[in-house]
């Protein structure tokens, strides 16, 4: 059960207490970005395998989000647990790979237990602890300090401040590798394509576009009337007005009905070649979704065909982006 709640205590000032000491920590790690962090760099570019993290507890924890944001920037990378690893799990770890290993004392048993074996299967060795002088700090290739004044716990005791500092390190390391290749947005969505920005960067029109039967059209011999039928069941608010090889001479479009009405145009008799609109707006199959939507709405319609020169390969609509998770 818990002690009765002290009625003047300040949750707001306990949490500020608490960002003002984890500020401290991460404005002294500032000197620790020095020559060991660049070898640290290099030796990770220049890597032909793997990166391999490890870390019991709460440096696991921040290991694995380290092994997770190196592997979504263009740094292969993957966490092993190290008690794990003492019973079978090293063998994901081959000759050519980088272990970074995290303890915050520097005298993590269970990755101590691995050191030889990691030696003698010449795997690279970065360490990151608040200790140089500890038996990870010492068995390390390269040593990235991790050291802060205090942690924000009270007592000394909970992972707050250290770990906010690993996980900052871990991010300096990402990020710089990430500037050093040239890494884009592009490169990033191909890790990512299940995101917005996956397919904001790598849907194309020909992916979510109606082609084949879907497509609305008629040609230009057919009667207003008849081009009506064919929007109403293809139901995509327009029809493509084309020769039997599909090649568009022009398109009609919900909008271009209203201003028949205004016209007063006869729609038993007319001919849509008298009311359609010639060319038509289209876009390039391997168009960006995302370029084709600001075209949408920079044009202030709701629906493209999609072409080859005149040769009318498909339409995509508006619906069509909000279906694939474009807008």
């Amino acid at each position: 059960m818990s002690p009765t709640l002290r009625p003047d205590f300040d949750f707001q000032q306990a949490g500020k207490d608490v960002l003002a000491i984890e500020r401290q920590g991460l404005e002294q790690l500032d000197r620790y970005i020095n020559e060991d962090f660049t070898k640290a760099c290099k030796q990770i570019y220049n890597c032909h395998g793997k990166v391999v993290v490890m870390g019991m507890g709460k440096s696991g924890h921040i290991g694995k989000k380290i092994a997770a944001t190196f592997a979504s920037t263009g740094t292969p990378a993957f966490f092993v647990h190290p008690a794990e690893a003492s019973h079978g799990d090293l063998g994901m770890v081959s000759s050519g790979d980088i272990v970074i290993a995290i303890s915050n004392s520097g005298e993590s048993s269970e990755i101590l237990a691995l050191i030889p074996v990691l030696k003698r299967l010449r795997v690279s060795l970065i360490c990151m602890t608040s200790r140089p002088d500890s038996a990870m700090g010492r068995a390390a290739d390269i040593h990235l300090c991790v050291k802060v004044p205090r942690e924000a716990c009270p007592l000394g005791l909970a992972p707050t401040s250290s770990t906010t500092a690993t996980l900052v390190m871990g991010d300096a390391l990402a990020v710089a590798l990430l500037k050093a290749r040239g890494f884009t947005a592009e490169d990033f969505a191909l890790s990512h394509p299940g995101g917005t920005l996956g397919r904001k960067l790598l849907l194309t029109v020909d992916d979510i576009m109606h082609s084949g039967d879907e497509i609305p059209h008629v040609s230009r011999d057919a009667s207003l009337r008849d081009a009506l039928l064919e929007i109403t069941r293809k139901n995509l608010g327009m029809t493509v007005i084309c020769d039997d090889l599909m090649k568009i001479e022009g398109v009609f479009t919900d909008g271009d009905l209203r201003r028949v009405f205004d016209m007063g145009i006869d729609i038993q008799r007319a001919s849509i070649a008298s009311v359609m609109t010639t060319g038509g707006i289209r876009v390039r199959p391997h168009t960006l979704a995302v370029d084709a939507l600001n075209l949408m709405q920079n044009r202030n319609v709701t629906v493209l065909m999609v072409a080859d020169g005149d040769q009318l390969l498909g339409v995509v609509h508006m619906h069509d982006m909000l279906r694939a998770g474009v807008v």
